[in-house]
Formats: C-alpha cells, sequence, structure tokens
C-alpha cells in the first residue's frame, strides 16, 4: 500500500463516527482504574497518595497527547486528528481537576483556609494551582461559541496559554520528585514536551 493510500485509509477510519465514542471510552479507562483500585483496596500501602500522583501522570499524558495532535496532523497529512484535539484538551483538564480534588479531599480534608496556606506556602502546588486556573480558563472557552464571541484571532491567542499549562505543569512536577531525588520520568516529560513546542517554534520560524 502507498504512503497516499495509507494516508487515504487512516483518514477515513478517523473521519468514522464510532472515533469519538472510543476515544472516551479509552480516555476514561485510567479512571475507572483508580475508582476500581480505590474501592477494591489496591493502590498500595498509601492509596491517597497513589490517587494524587496517578492522578497527576494522567493529566501530564493527556497534555502530550493533546500538543501532539497538530504536529501528527501536519506531518502525516490526518486532517480529520483536529476534530479529536477538543476532546483531548478536555480530558487534561478532566483528569487535573481529579488531581486538585484528590489532593484536596484525601490531604486537606477540603478544608479551603488549610488549602490556601498550602497553596500560598509551597511553591509547587502554588504552579500547579496556576496551571489549573488557566486549564479552566481554555476549558470555559472550548466551545464554538466562544471562537465566534472572542473572534478566531484572539481565541487562538488565548489558547496559546495551553504552552504555559505545560510548561508549569512540568514544573509542578519536577519541584515535586526532586523533594524525593526521582526526576527520570520529569526528563521524559520534558523531553516530549520540548519536542513538541520546538515543533511549533521552527514553523513559525519558517513562517508556515
Amino acid at each position: 500500500m502507498s504512503a497516499v493510500a495509507l494516508r487515504m485509509s487512516m483518514s477515513r477510519w478517523l473521519n468514522a463516527r464510532v472515533i469519538k465514542p472510543l476515544l472516551f471510552m479509552f480516555a476514561l479507562l485510567p479512571f475507572g482504574w483508580l475508582l476500581f483500585g480505590a474501592m477494591a483496596g489496591q493502590l498500595g500501602p498509601n492509596p491517597a497518595e497513589a490517587l494524587v500522583r496517578s492522578s497527576g501522570d494522567w493529566t501530564l499524558r493527556f497534555l502530550c497527547v493533546a500538543l501532539a495532535v497538530t504536529p501528527l496532523r501536519v506531518s502525516l497529512g490526518l486532517t480529520p486528528l483536529a476534530r479529536l484535539r477538543r476532546m483531548l484538551g478536555l480530558f487534561v483538564f478532566f483528569y487535573a481537576v481529579l488531581h486538585f480534588l484528590a489532593y484536596s479531599w484525601l490531604d486537606k480534608g477540603f478544608e479551603p483556609a488549610e488549602i490556601t496556606v498550602d497553596i500560598a506556602k509551597r511553591p509547587f502546588i502554588l504552579v500547579g494551582f496556576v496551571s489549573l486556573l488557566l486549564l479552566i480558563m481554555l476549558a470555559a472557552t472550548s466551545w464554538n461559541g466562544a471562537v465566534r464571541r472572542l473572534g478566531a484571532l484572539w481565541w487562538q491567542r488565548l489558547h496559546r496559554a495551553v504552552y504555559l499549562v505545560a510548561g508549569l505543569a512540568l514544573l509542578h512536577f519536577f519541584w515535586m520528585r526532586a523533594a524525593k531525588n526521582n526526576v527520570a520520568e520529569v526528563a521524559v516529560y520534558a523531553a516530549i514536551l520540548g519536542a513538541l513546542l520546538g515543533w511549533r517554534v521552527l514553523r513559525r520560524w519558517r513562517g508556515r
């Protein structure tokens, strides 16, 4: 099969109606696994830490996948990939909210005063919270009506904040892991996000 035929076949597959429901179900699998693990007592000796850490890990993973959509779409000529980007972005928001709720409930017992003090006192919590606020802004303007109200140009400029979110999320992850002298996984995410951002910068420099 030629490259053109393969691309056309993949495009037809990505355009199928079943793709979005399938993606939705697959994206919920980590949540289902965490929920089952919590209910079945299979999250190890410290289930609270496992929930907080795992939900944060999945936030970063979905962020990497969401940011990879445009480079893959352009590089491989798979235009239908664009229709999946919004859902992936909203799952980044979903797992980020889950991460914050797990921390707020399991670490701080939903005590607003304790959460506020912790955010102000610990820099890695602060940058994580700021990235969540930015994600709230992006999720709130992800619907088609927001594009019309803001205008396409301003909407695009606003949603470039996702790269700031990525930087803050990576810094949050680094500070958390550096305290335990465990930054190997941070380096992997940094390489992936750096490559995705580098692709954008190079493309912009070439005027594309």
